[in-house]
């Protein structure tokens, strides 16, 4: 290389570097610190660890570029103000179930769980390929929230009770804990309904206030201890089938952002997705074992008229959100085509593949 070819490239050389010089404080000065609220107790296994998982994974593959500070239920606000929180802008995204926002619209129980509805699989063929994200999109970007699936607990158990439910009347009279359109069917049957927060069941349950509660399977219920205060524990729950939990992000924080940002954070909803449903159904196995060997847990099963009148009842319920508006009819309407495609499918494959491995294996 001659001087004048040295020169000119040291050039070039020098003014790229002091290009990039100029343009590290400009994308150090581009950093955004981001606050998550949630209606889960601090790291509580699956559902408030899920949470930090997600917020850890955006700070992660941002680089730090974009930093999630996660707040548990009631260190910022209270759990069930989360939504609220992210709508103003007083957080910027929440982690949640968004069946606790009945109160704002009847059709966001859609998009956790629906009595009678999809599994977690039905749930998330529906969102990803059945236009249920869209519809959530137009739901939720209502109230200046944008909103992706971000976990999923799976098929969730009947609940806790201090009685055996062996008829339809005892269920009358029950004062249970089961929020969404789950705790709607009860009233119709003559139960009394109530939306708790978790970190509020367990003295509930324990002082009297409730007869018997639902949560999410035998995992958490163990970590609550509802055994110590509970003797019968049920299967089946209609209520929840493939509970999906949701992240929500404030509308216009979420359009500040570049197409990069947002497919990481899309990216991230969606691993947490993959990763919790995982996880729920390896230690819900574990957690049964030592409910029942351990502490000396009694299972019990719905019997096939009570589920059956509950199951009646359930679509009762779910159609009438329907006639609320025009979203509510589509969604609903959406929703039930999905789960009626999917179901031939998970019925003919995967019920029918589960009980002949049963038969063989025990």
């Amino acid at each position: 290389m001659d001087r004048r070819s040295f020169l000119k490239n040291a050039g070039l050389a020098g003014a790229t570097a002091g290009a990039a010089t100029l343009a590290a404080p400009a994308l150090a000065a581009g950093k955004r610190e981001l606050k998550m609220v949630t209606t889960w107790p601090k790291n509580f296994p699956g559902l408030g660890t899920g949470a930090q998982r997600i917020a850890d994974r955006i700070t992660a593959a941002s680089e730090g570029q974009l930093t999630v500070k996660l707040f548990a239920a009631g260190e910022l606000v209270p759990a069930f103000e989360s939504f609220d929180a992210v709508s103003n802008g007083t957080a910027d995204m929440y982690h949640a179930a968004d069946y606790y926002w009945l109160g704002k619209h009847k059709a966001f129980g859609f998009f956790t769980a629906v009595p009678m509805g999809m599994t977690a699989a039905e749930l998330e063929a529906w969102m990803h390929f059945g236009g249920g994200q869209q519809l959530w999109d137009e739901l939720a970007g209502q109230f200046n929230v944008k909103s992706f699936l971000a976990g999923n607990t799976g098929l969730q158990a009947g609940g806790w009770f201090n009685k055996e439910i062996n008829s339809l009347e005892d269920l009358k009279g029950l004062k249970m804990r089961m929020p969404g359109l789950g705790g709607e069917v009860l009233r119709r049957l003559g139960a009394s309904a109530v939306a708790l927060p978790g970190s509020e069941i367990f003295p509930a349950l324990q002082s009297g206030a409730i007869d018997a509660t639902e949560w999410v399977g035998a995992w958490n219920d163990m970590a609550f201890g509802f055994y110590k205060v509970a003797k019968y524990y049920y299967t089946k729950g209609f209520h929840e089938p493939g509970a999906g939990l949701s992240f929500g992000m404030n509308k216009g924080v979420w359009e500040s952002f570049t197409p990069g940002q947002q497919e990481l954070i899309r990216s991230a909803c969606m691993a947490e997705n993959n990763y919790m449903f995982a996880e729920y159904n390896h230690n819900n196995g574990a957690a049964l074992e030592t409910l029942l060997t351990k502490h000396n847990v009694q299972v019990r099963d719905f019997s096939d008229d009570v589920f059956d009148a509950i199951g009646r009842k359930a679509e009762e319920v779910v159609a009438e959100v329907a006639e609320t508006d025009d979203i509510s009819k589509r969604i609903y309407e959406s929703y039930i085509k999905s789960r009626k495609e999917t179901s031939a499918w998970s019925s003919l494959a995967e019920r029918n593949y589960l009980t002949a491995r049963d038969r063989i294996l025990g």
